[in-house]
């Protein structure tokens, strides 16, 4: 199977006003922007991102910013989201492990795109609540992990692709060691205040790593990441 397409439902009869907002986003803040990957732009199309935000921020689903989501987390702006996926340089082929699974929306654009995703979670019931939202999109190539995301994937395993969607004082070593020969890892690095989104490539010689932009995440909290507050 390559990627999983959502089914979209209406929630509250807006059909017509989500399908505006969305085509703004598309229009003025990806591709006005530096997103230009067409299956990265089609799969931010397809998403309804409004299912993944709580009802008292739904209608500021689209704007490009983050949203609370629950937990002291957020469901990351859209275009970093669409940002970090094209950086990312999924293909169909591709078998993905995200470390921070949130709302799920960025697992929904990256299962579009890939073979199969892999997601971790520490909080149980943000996980539980992205898995009842994806399974309602009928997504069926995901598979779901609650845990220490600082450990990686909780069995052994290697990736092609490997997301962080939560900032990292460094990159945990038992992530980079989960990411095969030729592999892309992106992520934010850095303080608990401002981090650098890195890209990081697996080569012969080890990890090749540049940095594309500053931002500002939620902290990853466990035994390879920051500490519990």
């Amino acid at each position: 199977m390559q990627g999983s397409q959502p089914r979209e439902t209406s929630m509250d009869g807006q059909s017509d006003r989500w399908t505006s907002v969305r085509q703004h986003m598309l229009s003025v803040d990806l591709r006005g922007r530096d997103i230009r990957d067409p299956r990265v732009l089609q799969a931010m199309a397809e998403v309804p991102r409004e299912r993944f935000v709580p009802p008292e921020h739904r209608r500021q689903a689209y704007d490009d910013r983050p949203l609370p989501i629950g937990g002291d987390q957020t469901i990351s702006q859209p275009y970093i989201v669409a940002l970090m996926t094209q950086v990312l340089e999924v293909t169909a082929d591709c078998e993905v492990l995200e470390i921070g699974t949130g709302s799920g929306y960025q697992t929904a654009i990256l299962a579009i795109l890939a073979k199969r995703v892999y997601t971790v979670e520490r909080l149980a019931e943000l996980s539980q609540s992205a898995q009842q939202v994806l399974a309602g999109l009928g997504f069926d190539n995901i598979e779901f992990g609650i845990g220490d995301g600082s450990r990686g994937w909780p069995q052994p395993r290697v990736f092609d692709r490997i997301m962080v969607t939560a900032a990292v004082p460094l990159v945990p070593q038992p992530i980079q060691d989960q990411l095969k020969g030729g592999g892309v890892l992106v992520a934010p690095v850095g303080s608990e205040g401002v981090q650098s989104l890195i890209f990081c490539r697996r080569t012969s010689t080890g990890m090749v790593q540049s940095d594309l932009c500053a931002v500002r995440f939620v902290r990853l909290v466990g035994e390879h990441g920051f500490r519990e507050s």
